[in-house]
């Protein structure tokens, strides 16, 4: 009986074939596997729930007129939907399901319309590659893993990758480097790349136009899908609808999906539940403001790609003073650059000083947290004291609150991390890295260690 169906379902297929075009084809109906035939009913394996729906509200008129073509008048079409893609040990779990009564059955109850032709989803930044992207302790894990999706799409458990962090750290340089970075080693796999904002407004011209097919099978085709600014969703239902749909379709297909955001989806509002959830089916990555050795790193790459020379104590004094984020720092630099340029100036402290007052005055009148503050904060905040901060001792609220004061230690302080090491009692610069995944993870995954950390960071500000 299996035979059959494959047979009658070939030749269903090429029925359908000569009524639709070719990507509308690619994209419902090659995945679609006959599984059985029996009693004048022919059921078919389809991908995804999604799929299901999509197929019979769209082309139920078109698989009656191939079914009953091929069976006969009395002929019936039924659906088995992947439900669940299993893994190696457990099979996928499949829910068979009879053809929906309610949908549409006259010809105009599907659409032939092309996918948009708005192909600027699939043109990507040349200057956001990896090479050029300055790596630090800031974005080591979010560049590793974003290099990793790269390399195998769909094929790590990092599926959804989700970036995020504060304005101008690196987010859409890292997601856009990952679709370069496929297109020149991977060029048969279709990448698209398009922030929420555009999305948002392709949604609306596409229900404007009545073509929302359109608008839906040009994402549902891709191998890879990059959202950026996953904030701006915020509060659109019908536009997180449709993307839900998306995302479960792409998934479900083994398709890597691409994530950007500002917070981590624990702190995303407006945003539905089974959205958010997802979100954390794989990878969560994010991107801190770079500390004082990586800033260097960043200035001089800058100035050399310009052919620009600046003395190490420029490089150092100007690291110092911008510490807020790339965007930020590389814009003080092109300033700096072009005063220079323009008042025939030499590039030296004195200019910087010039250039960067407003900056340097707003810092001066601040407080500098130093490490001996922090600690103190700390030590407070969790009453121990700081010799057990700085002890070896392993018992779990000291460690905690250790992990806790490296943190921001980090955060807050132009301290190297060999240097937050030695303050707390001679420790390598590892432990200090494991501190910084520890507290990362558990702002993360626990509101309430989250809550507290931003009542002692708020003490600290």
């Amino acid at each position: 009986m299996h035979t059959d169906s494959k047979i009658i379902w070939a030749r269903c297929l090429l029925y359908i074939r000569s009524q639709i075009s070719e990507q509308t084809y690619n994209t419902w109906f090659a995945p679609i596997v006959a599984k059985d035939f029996r009693d004048g009913i022919l059921t078919i394996e389809v991908p995804s729930q999604f799929f299901y729906e999509w197929l019979e509200e769209h082309y139920l008129y078109l698989l009656k007129q191939a079914v009953r073509q091929e069976i006969g008048e009395q002929g019936k079409l039924a659906y088995a939907v992947i439900i669940d893609q299993g893994t190696k040990r457990q099979k996928p779990l499949v829910v068979n399901l009879p053809a929906y009564p309610g949908a549409v059955s006259s010809k105009t109850g599907f659409s032939q319309k092309e996918p948009l032709s708005d192909n600027h989803i699939f043109q990507f930044n040349p200057n956001y590659i990896f090479d050029n992207l300055v790596e630090g302790s800031c974005n080591q894990l979010a560049k590793s893993a974003a290099q990793a999706v790269a390399k195998q799409p769909g094929k790590t458990s990092f599926n959804p990758l989700m970036l995020y962090g504060g304005v101008g750290l690196g987010k859409t340089h890292i997601a856009q480097a990952i679709g370069n970075e496929i297109r020149n080693t991977l060029s048969d796999k279709k990448v698209a790349y398009i922030s929420s904002e555009k999305f948002t407004t392709q949604f609306i011209e596409a229900l404007r136009k009545n073509n929302m097919q359109g608008f839906t099978e040009q994402y549902l085709q891709v191998d890879m899908l990059i959202l950026d600014d996953i904030q701006f969703l915020a509060g659109k239902e019908k536009t997180q609808e449709i993307f839900f749909h998306i995302f479960n379709h792409l998934h479900q297909s083994n398709k890597q999906i691409v994530i950007t955001g500002d917070c981590p989806p624990r702190a995303l509002k407006g945003l539905q539940e089974r959205l958010l959830s997802r979100f954390k089916w794989g990878l969560m990555a994010d991107l801190q403001c770079p500390d004082f050795e990586t800033r260097v790193a960043i200035i001089r790459n800058k100035v050399a790609a310009d052919g620009i020379t600046f003395p190490s104590d420029l490089i150092d004094y100007v690291a110092q003073q911008v510490n807020t984020n790339v965007r930020e720092l590389e814009g003080v630099l092109i300033s700096l650059i072009a005063h220079a340029s323009l008042t025939k100036k030499d590039i030296n402290i004195g200019l910087a000083q010039q250039v960067l007052k407003h900056i340097v005055g707003r810092q001066q009148t601040n407080v500098e947290i130093s490490l001996e503050m922090l600690q103190q904060e700390v030590a407070s905040h969790y009453k121990v004291s700081l010799e057990e901060l700085k002890s070896k001792t392993r018992k779990k609220e000291i460690v905690m609150a250790r992990q806790v004061a490296m943190h921001l230690s980090k955060k807050y302080t132009h301290h190297s991390l060999k240097a937050i090491g030695a303050y707390f009692g001679g420790r390598d610069h590892t432990t200090v890295v494991h501190a910084l995944h520890v507290v990362d993870n558990c702002l993360v995954t626990d509101a309430l260690y989250a809550q507290q950390y931003a009542s002692l960071e708020d003490r600290i500000k």
